[in-house]
Formats: structure tokens, sequence, C-alpha cells
């Protein structure tokens, strides 16, 4: 097991590579860089004084901020975020400083990437770690009863349930919990922004901790209502296919108890499947699904950073949360392959050739 995870940990190093080698190429032909925007901006800025002053246009009847930026501003725009250096050399420099974990600094917010990372991840991990958690812990015991009562009224109704959930967006399911229970004209039970209370860093560990989960409470009822559907029904599927093989029922015919043929041999087996998928289940709830939350509930998350970033062409912190992404996306898959052998112990992924 050991040489089968080096092998793995090695193969990120490549992963990686290509991820951000392609992206970067991408992003080479995007149009409306930093420069551009700058210029665009200082342009804005210019005509803005020019029609304030109200000294009318001048004598080539143009304004200034409708003509062109001087070619020296450009110039020093261009070495300012260090675009006059050929593609190939700032992509190397970049590659430099990710293997020494230099991420950058940013373009526009004045601060490291590394730093605005650490100020937003917290508030990610929290939405898509507690929101998978509740999905699997909710999803997994309820497939397993449908999988028991194939047929019934039972499964029929939550079939349903899980399905009407399915439908409904997320982001129209948190402005209706702040409707009702967050401001709105009915109750004001929670919070309607951030993760903690004004005021809190002075407060008790245990004030603390429950104002955080008071204002969690929302945010992840919001990203968990649409999560069950698929896992529910895939755990269905799973046990529903386990229940009718021969040693299901070699293991009745010698007088088993169904709690012992259910938890005892039909788990493990139809358990792999289900946890193949938590990493990706994961990774999707903390970098995609987050985002329209993270804006409804005013939370700074990853989801928000990286948006903006793509909007205001911050390369450093575009590429800098491409990366913690990806690192990460890829561990998580790794760690899929540990649950793996939890489940199952006879799985020995080193003895595959």
């Amino acid at each position: 097991m050991a040489g089968y995870l080096l092998r793995r940990l090695l193969l990120i190093i490549p992963t990686l590579f290509g991820i951000i080698a392609i992206n970067f190429v991408v992003v080479q032909f995007a149009p409306g860089g930093p420069v551009e925007q700058e210029i665009a901006q200082l342009k804005s800025h210019a005509g803005l004084i020019a029609g304030v002053g109200g000294s009318g246009p001048p004598s080539g009847g143009i304004y200034r901020g409708e003509q062109g930026v001087d070619p020296h501003m450009v110039a020093q725009l261009r070495h300012m975020f260090g675009f006059d250096k050929p593609p190939l050399t700032r992509f190397w420099i970049m590659l430099k400083g990710y293997l020494t974990l230099n991420l950058g600094q940013s373009f526009f917010l004045g601060q490291s990437v590394w730093s605005l990372i650490l100020q937003r991840i917290p508030v990610s991990i929290s939405l898509g770690l507690w929101s998978t958690l509740l999905i699997y812990l909710i999803s997994i015991p309820l497939g397993i009863a449908k999988a028991t009562r194939d047929g019934t009224r039972f499964d029929l109704v939550t079939t349903l349930m899980v399905m009407v959930g399915y439908a409904i967006p997320g982001f129209l399911f948190a402005i209706f919990l702040i409707v009702l229970f967050a401001g709105g004209t009915l109750f004001q039970w929670f919070p309607l922004r951030g993760l903690v209370s004004m005021g809190s860093a002075s407060w008790s560990w245990p004030a603390r901790i429950l104002d955080y989960g008071w204002h969690m409470v929302l945010p992840t009822i919001a990203m968990v209502v649409g999560g069950f559907a698929s896992l529910t029904m895939l755990t269905k599927n799973c046990f529903l296919e386990e229940i009718g093989k021969q040693y299901v029922l070699t293991a009745r015919a010698k007088g088993a108890g169904n709690r012992r043929v259910l938890y005892g041999h039909i788990f493990r087996n139809a358990m792999l499947l289900i946890v193949a998928g938590f990493p990706a289940a994961f990774i999707s709830i903390l970098f995609t699904s987050a985002l329209l939350i993270e804006i409804i509930f005013s939370l700074n998350g990853m989801g928000q950073l990286g948006y903006q970033a793509a909007l205001q062409r911050d390369y450093p912190v575009m590429f800098g949360t491409l990366y913690v992404f990806s690192l990460l996306g890829l561990s998580m898959q790794i760690v899929g392959d540990l649950l793996y052998t939890v489940v199952d112990p006879r799985i020995d992924f080193s003895a595959r050739r």
C-alpha cells in the first residue's frame, strides 16, 4: 500500500503541471486582461473629470478621457503587472513560486494570494464539510431503508420527497429560508449574513462555538436540500443489487437474521461505490455549489474569491485558487482510495499490476 500511495503522490506533480499549463495558455487568449482593465479605468476617470470640469472639449474636439493613454504609462502598467516579459518566462516564474509555495501577490487587493486564501478557505471548508457530512449521514440510512422496503409506500413517498428537493435550486431555497427565518415578515430566528456575530472574538469558547453553529444553520440547509437525491438513490440501488446475489441467499439459508445479513454481509460490498464518490461529492459541494450561497448569505469564501478574481482578471489569485483547488481535489481522490481499504480490507491496490 505504501508503494501505491507513493506513486499516486508522485502522479500529482505532472497532473498539476498539466492543469496549470492548459489554463495558463487559455488565459493568454482571453481579452480584457489587467492592463486593459486599468487603461479602461484611467479613461473612464479622465472622462469623468473632464465632464465635471465643464471646460468643454479640447481643441481637437475630443475629451482627454476618450483619447488613447500615454504609451509610457501603458509600458509602466505592463511592467507593474509583469506583462513586459514573454509568456513562457512568466509561466516559469509562476511555477518556481509554486514549488516554494509562493503564490504571488494580488494585482488589485494589495495582499499575498496565500493570505487571501487563508482568510477565505475556512468559510468554504465549513460549508463543504458540514453539508457533505449531513448529506451522507441522512442519505445512507435513508437509502438502506428504501432498499429494504422497496416498492412500499415508504419507498414511494421518500422518493417523491428527495426528487422535489433535488428539483429546487439551492439559491432559490436559500432566499426562501432568509425570507422565512432571517428577517422576513415571519420570523427572525437566524442571522442574515456572516459566520460570526460582531464582537464575538471577546466571547468565551462555548459561546463562540454556539454562535458559529447558529450562523451555519441556514447556509448548510440551503446547500444540503438538493444533495440527497443522487446519493440516496445510489445507496438504494447498490443495496438492492447486493440483496439479490447468491451469497445473501446462502447466508439467509444458514439462518442468519436480517440485521446480520444486511450489516454483516451486504453493507461492506454495497458501500464501496458510495465511498468512492465521497471525494467527488465533497469537492463538488466545496467549490461549485457554494458560490451563490456565499453571495446570498454574504459569506467571504473561496467561491467569491475566485469569481471576483476572474471578473477583475486578477491572474495571481485566479491561478493560486486553481492550484489549491486542484491540489485538494487530487488529494481527496487518494483519500477515496484509502477509504476503499477501510471499508473492505480485502482490497489491496499495491497488488495490482
